[in-house]
């Protein structure tokens, strides 16, 4: 295990009375942004200058961070996505091992206390410290939680014929804490379903967005609905781990539009520091307005 340099003040933004707190993993590499988004050139980032310096260097290359988001909400003490920290056949999350759990208790929510970890999709990045190794087995890390995601997300891969890396993934992140009898699986219709009064999941590309309302303050959690605020310019710009890449591009752009002009917060699972901020009309398509953060 390793404390990783140049480590994020913490942060913290605030909705209504809940403070989300974005637990950081870690910031990715370079080489991250052209295989993820081969989309987005560094022509075409470029040609956005409202990306600079927070999002993307001035050589084009953007800036991409995996990390997670704690808060307590209606009683509860919630985790959205559980970052990496395992071994893993992508170079980007192979083998972290960096200190999240303590990142996570330092904010304030030992594995321990938190009570409801939600995972927007089912892919490695975003569920390595569902589990810990403990005498050679895979144990839930947060033992006293449920672990809810979306039923369409986990028949999905149940029917899907996995490669073996993520197979290893299922094996190691996702089967122990079904094993556990800790893994709810929700029904998430088009317009969204209520967790909680303030906690709800909406319906994003192949998995979920979380989605926050308190005191008439409304913020969105992406998951990986958007990658990189360069998506926000050009929205036809998609993952290559996309296995729909209309249907992405079409719900992608049908939330975007819903949220310009509005005070809602977007909050991108990936985007680096501040990693908060609204939607607003840039040209034709948009730009993401950096928020103030703790």
């Amino acid at each position: 295990m390793h404390t990783l340099p140049d480590t994020p003040t913490p942060s913290t933004c605030a909705v209504g009375d809940i403070t989300v707190h974005r637990i950081d993993e870690t910031p990715l590499p370079p080489a991250t942004g052209p295989w993820l988004l081969p989309g987005a050139t560094p022509e075409v980032v470029a040609g956005q200058d409202w990306l600079r310096p927070h999002f993307a260097g001035d050589d084009g290359i953007l800036h991409i961070d995996s990390h997670s988001f704690a808060f307590a909400v209606d009683g509860l003490r919630v985790l959205v996505d559980t970052g990496n920290g395992k071994e893993r056949a992508n170079p980007a999350w192979h083998n972290l091992r960096t200190d999240f759990p303590e990142r996570l208790t330092a904010a304030g929510f030992p594995p321990g206390s938190v009570d409801l970890v939600v995972l927007t999709h089912l892919h490695a990045d975003h569920v390595g410290w569902n589990t810990r190794k403990v005498n050679d087995e895979w144990v839930p890390t947060f033992p006293e939680a449920r672990y809810l995601t979306a039923r369409a997300e986990r028949e999905f891969w149940a029917a899907y014929d996995m490669e073996e890396a993520r197979r290893q993934m299922f094996r190691d992140s996702v089967i122990p804490v079904e094993q556990a009898g800790l893994l709810d699986l929700v029904d998430v219709p088009a317009e969204g379903v209520h967790i909680t009064p303030s906690l709800s999941l909406v319906p994003a590309p192949g998995h979920v967005a979380v989605e926050l309302n308190s005191q008439g303050d409304t913020a969105l959690i992406t998951g990986d609905c958007i990658h990189h605020p360069v998506q926000l310019a050009h929205s036809a710009i998609g993952a290559c781990v996309g296995i729909d890449p209309q249907q992405s591009e079409t719900t992608r752009g049908e939330r975007l539009a819903s949220l310009a002009g509005t005070d809602t917060l977007l909050l991108g699972t990936h985007f680096a520091p501040p990693t908060a901020g609204r939607v607003v009309a840039h040209g034709d398509a948009y730009r993401l307005r950096p928020a103030p953060t703790t």
